[in-house]
Parts: C-alpha cells; sequence; structure tokens
C-alpha cells in the first residue's frame, strides 16, 4: 500500500513480505517435510506461504530446498512469486485451490 491510498495504505493487501510480529517456527511434524533445526517456516511471500509442510511442497514443486532455505521466499523474488503462484494454483485437500474457487471451477457440495 501507500501512505494516502483509499482506505488507508493496508486495505489493498500484499502489504508484507514477512509475517508481523514475532512469528513461531511453524513447525509440525511430519516424516515428508521434516522441519530443520534452525529453522522458522512462519508467513513469507506476496502470498504467506506457512509451515514446513507448505514450505516442503512448494520447494519440491520449484525445485527449491525450501526446509532448508526458507528465508529465499522473502529474499529472492523469483522465488517468492513462485511460492505465490503456486499456493494459487495448487489445491490441499480437502480444499481446492484458490484458483479453482475464483474461476467458478469448483463448487462447494451440499451442506
Amino acid at each position: 500500500g501507500w501512505a494516502s491510498a483509499p482506505d488507508g495504505p493496508y486495505a489493498w493487501g500484499y502489504c508484507y513480505l514477512r509475517e508481523q510480529g514475532n512469528p513461531g517456527s511453524y513447525c509440525v511434524q511430519s516424516a515428508q517435510w521434516p522441519c530443520v533445526a534452525g529453522k522458522k517456516y512462519y508467513g513469507r511471500g506476496p502470498i504467506q506461504i506457512s509451515y514446513n509442510f507448505n514450505y516442503g511442497a512448494a520447494g519440491k514443486a520449484i525445485g527449491v530446498d525450501l526446509l532448508n532455505n526458507p528465508d529465499l521466499v522473502e529474499k529472492d523474488p523469483v522465488v517468492s512469486f513462485k511460492t505465490a503462484i503456486w499456493f494459487w494454483m495448487t489445491p490441499q485437500s480437502p480444499k481446492p485451490s484458490c484458483h479453482a474457487v475464483i474461476t467458478g471451477r469448483w463448487t462447494p457440495s451440499a451442506a
């Protein structure tokens, strides 16, 4: 955002590349995506991914070891936007992808 943006500087979203405050480690035990000692998996990127399982899966999809290098999501602009596109396009069961919802390719089941 910008200081004189309509409805304030944060109303338009996508304002931060790093989760604000003092984020935790966002590590859950996982055999497939084990946490690396000393690394934190808090929200980073334009569509902030968090948790080791998202860093692991996104890294595998884009060909970058994000479990060992989570800071790349914040510091490397290409990696940053690749993870955002991955998050937008990839369904995570039982959730559909954001893209499928927005484009009408997914409809909710009856309640």
